[in-house]
């Protein structure tokens, strides 16, 4: 295999979680080879760098092999490697330490006892 299109292959390597979700990354400028953003179709080749934007931060992978089928973890490790830079790692753990918080797609906003605990919670570690 030399060649095998983007969408799948972050599909395949578990990245994302679902094909769709890789096309529709793809489609909203998340994903770069290079500097440069690309389409779903795009062909992905060994040793080429893959940048995923997922918020805070960009990732960046290194295409080791190609496949087009999804698998397991363990087998996934040897088709990338992922070489994100240690600032962008750095940002990620500051995000997640001051302010970067995380809700469940759906639960809404939080209410009012909900702030006043997220805000006594960040007090506590500061």
């Amino acid at each position: 295999m030399e060649k095998v299109r983007i969408d799948k292959w972050l599909w395949a390597v578990r990245i994302f979680k679902t094909r769709s979700l890789a096309t529709d990354e793809c489609g909203k400028g998340h994903v770069m080879i290079g500097d440069i953003k690309v389409k779903a179709s795009r062909e992905v080749r060994v040793g080429e760098t893959v940048k995923v934007r997922m918020a805070p931060i960009e990732r960046h992978y290194l295409v080791k092999q190609l496949s087009d089928k999804r698998m397991s973890a363990q087998l996934a490790v040897g088709f990338v490697e992922d070489v994100t830079p240690p600032e962008q790692l750095a940002l990620l753990n500051a995000a997640k330490a001051y302010g970067f918080e995380y809700r469940e797609r759906g639960s809404g906003r939080p209410t009012k006892r909900d702030r006043r605990m997220l805000d006594k919670w960040k007090e506590e570690e500061c």
